[in-house]
């Protein structure tokens, strides 16, 4: 199972950190739709957001509880590559999302155990129609975004998930996996190395303040992760 990126950075507001994200080489950037939030855009901004990237870059929009019909009408206007679900949408929720692949972000904790998680995957598998593997159509889950639960939050907040958490729930689940929760330039590599996790993301992490980028940071961020990544495929090789 392939995920669908590596590196991605999320809650991007500005043009000027859009330039950052898309010369740092990470594959894919965050816009939030979800107005409570600090990093939180509107349509017009994010459509100048939009014109910022690459094909090489997948842009993926970040949702929490939004109806359905506004999700789709928001990824058919900027050509989301992905819709990140982020809220408390039931699985039937996932068969009225049409527009492009969903990720499914899941807040992970005591409170969360892994059998939960595995199941709540495998009831919005089965409303989407979909066999116990990754769609790469349209439509349906193509991934699962594993972050750290924070009470009455829609977001780790910066928060670690623990590495054995990960672990467990990557382990059960059928659909590649991606690794949020407290991850900054100091401990990306170190998490990857310790998880396995294929593919990261981080938000808070290169952040001066909240909703504003630290370029430098998310540079770091990008150059670490990707050194992790390679040296863990070439050790994988190595084995072989």
């Amino acid at each position: 199972m392939t995920v669908p990126f590596q590196i991605k950075i999320c809650g991007v507001t500005t043009v000027a950190d859009a330039r950052v994200v898309q010369q740092s080489g990470a594959d894919a950037v965050g816009l939030n739709f979800y107005a409570p939030s600090p990093r939180s855009v509107d349509v017009e901004q994010a459509r100048r957001l939009r014109d910022c990237f690459s094909a090489g870059v997948a842009v993926v929009g970040l949702f929490v509880n939004a109806p359905a019909a506004e999700v789709n009408e928001i990824a058919e206007q900027l050509q989301l590559d992905y819709i990140q679900l982020h809220g408390d949408e039931s699985p039937e929720y996932m068969a009225d999302i049409t527009a492009a692949p969903i990720i499914r972000a899941l807040r992970c904790g005591p409170e969360r155990a892994v059998a939960t998680a595995v199941d709540y995957v495998e009831r919005c598998l089965a409303a989407c129609g979909q066999t116990m593997e990754p769609k790469t159509s349209k439509s349906g889950l193509c991934a699962v975004l594993l972050d750290a639960y924070l009470p009455g939050k829609y977001g780790g907040g910066g928060k670690r998930l623990a590495a054995s958490t990960f672990i467990e729930i990557t382990r059960h689940l059928p659909l590649p996996t991606i690794l949020a929760g407290g991850l900054t330039p100091e401990n990306v590599a170190d998490a990857i190395v310790l998880t396995g996790a294929q593919a990261v993301d981080t938000a808070s992490g290169v952040e001066r303040a909240p909703g504003e980028k630290d370029s430098q940071r998310l540079t770091r961020f990008v150059e670490a992760a990707r050194r992790a990544f390679q040296n863990t495929t070439s050790l994988g090789s190595a084995k072989k």
